[in-house]
């Protein structure tokens, strides 16, 4: 008896090339940049494009884990308060004679842990949504900072410890390589791995993925794992930045991460987004930020401009997902 194979093509489109959520992003990204060059006739040079990502990219790198969070269904408001309490822990270790690169990698193991308690919690209690369970333990984790240090600020790193928000690396920011790197981690994890199909599988159908065998339970453990981890690097990386720390540290942080993927194309009802689209929202927001602090506009007012940005970008989402079903029902 013959064996019959079984092929799917899906044949090259320009019209499906050229409308992807990511051309649109890039042509808000070149539309910032022109704006800001008219605000400012010093914007557009080397220095610029190299000094000011070093201001916004220790929130980035929670956008990579949290886009995993919102592809799994899920969503996950404690970061901010995991980066606070990272970060005045990190500081209370040092000052209690601990040197500081092993407190450094107690940092990380605590934002991990406070990620891990996030899953475990998930995992445990499937009733609650997600929104609860961080919503309590973002309270806890911000409490817990307060009740350390008060009002109070800690600090007294070395001085080599600026190196992680101001050094350079021949002419890159120190903070931009690694943030690369841990873009293209992210991306061959989400794209190229057994894993990141399970990720898109559950946030498509999850009960589909329990009753195939896959271990739904683990998946979300280690998501949550990785924002903790990821949580940790944002504590290390803007704890350098300021110089010190204290409770109050990384206030909002959960509303610009969320805002960065989900103006990236990730859908919040799970299953659908790409590496590059939160990628380019980094950029977009920073630079959008960036170029409206040149002016001195107020915060109250970069974060309407955000806002409407967000609110438009769903909206036009929405209008593409719905004409997707209409084509093909």
């Amino acid at each position: 008896m013959s064996e019959r194979t079984l092929t799917i093509e899906n044949p090259w489109s320009w019209k499906k090339f050229f409308f992807q959520w990511e051309w649109l992003l890039c042509a808000i990204f070149i539309l910032i940049h022109i704006i800001n060059s008219f605000i400012s006739p010093y914007y557009l040079s080397v220095n610029t494009f190299l000094s000011a990502p070093m201001n916004f990219l220790d929130k980035a790198f929670i956008v990579f884990p949290m886009m995993l969070v919102i592809i799994l269904g899920n969503i996950d408001i404690s970061v901010a308060s995991i980066v606070a309490f990272t970060s005045v822990m990190m500081a209370v270790i040092f000052n209690a004679g601990v040197p500081m690169p092993l407190a450094l990698v107690f940092a990380l193991m605590i934002g991990t842990l406070c990620g891990g308690a996030n899953g475990l919690l998930l995992v445990k209690f499937k009733e609650l949504p997600s929104m609860i369970v961080t919503l309590s333990t973002m309270t806890i984790y911000r409490g817990a900072a307060y009740v350390i240090l008060e009002d109070r600020a800690s600090g007294g790193f070395p001085s080599w410890f600026s190196f992680f928000a101001w050094g350079y690396v021949g002419p890159f920011p120190f903070i931009f390589v690694v943030f690369a790197v841990t873009a293209a981690v992210f991306g061959v994890l989400l794209h190229k791995t057994g894993f990141g199909r399970r990720v898109y599988g559950m946030g498509s159908n999850l009960l589909a993925c329990r009753y195939s065998g896959v271990h739904t339970d683990r998946i979300l453990i280690a998501v949550s794992l990785l924002t903790g981890l990821m949580s940790g690097v944002c504590a290390i990386f803007l704890t350098s930045r300021m110089g010190s720390t204290r409770p109050n540290v990384a206030l909002g942080y959960e509303l610009d991460v969320i805002a960065m993927v989900v103006l990236g194309g990730v859908s919040t009802s799970g299953g659908t987004g790409r590496v590059a689209g939160p990628l380019l929202a980094i950029f977009i927001i920073g630079f959008l930020n960036y170029g409206l602090g040149l002016v001195n506009v107020s915060a109250q007012v970069i974060l309407v401009v955000l806002g409407l940005l967000l609110v438009l970008s769903v909206l036009v989402m929405n209008m593409r997902l719905v004409g997707k079903g209409k084509k093909s029902a």
